[in-house]
């Protein structure tokens, strides 16, 4: 089979990930142009990764260049009129989460490409891990779910002695995102915890800002119910814990009749009638996350098979994304607390 022609959108941070999963899957596509309105940013990417065309927009790459699939790396604001735009060229797209700033714009954008062949990069869910616990959960080892306790906690957003807050030096568009924790760091979480448990919704949710350098929430306590048999999950998300690490890990906790699940970081282990340690490497399991939701996308084209995270699969963990917004009724214009 010919390798395919892949036109990458997008030269910031995240592409840094995307780019090595590519390389790895030489054999089935190649990596032939890059846009990003920063000829900088192009220029280091196209020089790190041997990419032989940089562009200054999308639009001209693909009118210039015969690609066969386009990786949309951009900002979560361009995400929707990049694919509607890639659509148009006819080319397969895999698109960064989420699709587009809320559900609504989600939904008018999949109206307008039906047809075309799309598929969400979310690459939490493919963390090695996670694919373990769900081997675990398949093979009955806590038996009945009783309760679920996920917690993702960080100190990033406390300033240190320099008057800097690590999540901002890291990130800082954080700055600016009007939807911050839950669309930005816990839409993954939701997804992942469907894929591991099926269908959810939201009960209860809250949402907080810890301080003025920001413009959206930080902190976030939610609770879900599991649509086949009612079964609570709770989900707490803090970026301003202290004595919690700069960079936040999982916490999950999985209550069964037969035994307990519990990830702490990067070591998975169960209690009960089964016992079982795996502890994993944090950085490779990170950027083999990447790894496997590309080649998952490429094993799907090359065998015609639908995507683990189509449109319609992630329009679900948009909707409870959407719903824990409209029940927090978060007040941006309110004093941080």
């Amino acid at each position: 089979m010919q390798k395919r022609r892949v036109g990458v959108i997008g030269a910031g941070w995240v592409s840094a990930y995307h780019l090595p999963a590519w390389q790895k899957r030489s054999a089935q596509a190649e990596i032939v142009a890059i846009a990003d309105p920063s000829e900088a940013a192009a220029q280091a990417r196209a020089g790190a990764f041997d990419i032989p065309a940089i562009y200054a927009d999308a639009a001209t790459m693909l009118a210039r260049e015969n690609l066969d699939i386009v990786d949309i790396c951009a900002p979560r604001e361009a995400h929707a009129e990049l694919i509607r735009l890639a659509a148009r060229a006819g080319v397969a797209i895999i698109c960064q989460k989420p699709l587009a700033t809320d559900f609504a714009a989600a939904k008018a954008l999949l109206a307008d490409v039906i047809g075309t062949t799309l598929m969400v990069h979310e690459n939490w869910r493919f963390r090695a891990w996670y694919r373990r616990l769900r081997e675990w959960l398949d093979a009955g080892v806590v038996g009945d779910i009783r309760q679920v306790s996920l917690e993702f906690l960080s100190s990033g957003m406390i300033a240190g002695p320099d008057g800097q807050r690590p999540a901002l030096v890291r990130q800082p568009f954080f700055r600016n995102q009007e939807r911050l924790l839950v669309m930005e760091v816990l839409i993954h979480h939701l997804d992942t915890l469907r894929f591991l448990l099926g269908e959810m919704d939201v009960v209860a949710a809250r949402l907080e800002r810890s301080n003025a350098d920001i413009v959206a929430e930080d902190v976030a306590a939610i609770t879900l119910r599991r649509r086949s048999d009612g079964v609570l999950v709770q989900v707490a998300g803090n970026l301003a814990v202290h004595g919690a690490p700069p960079a936040p890990r999982d916490h999950l906790r999985i209550f069964g009749a037969r035994g307990t699940i519990e990830l702490d970081s990067n070591q998975l282990t169960a209690f009960g009638e089964q016992n079982h340690t795996e502890q994993f490497d944090a950085d490779a399991v990170y950027q083999g996350s990447y790894d496997a939701a590309i080649a998952h996308f490429l094993d799907c084209l090359d065998a015609k098979k639908p995507f683990e995270t189509a449109p319609a699969d992630n329009m679900e963990t948009l909707r409870l994304v959407e719903a824990i917004y409209a029940l927090a009724q978060f007040d941006p214009t309110q004093e941080p607390r």
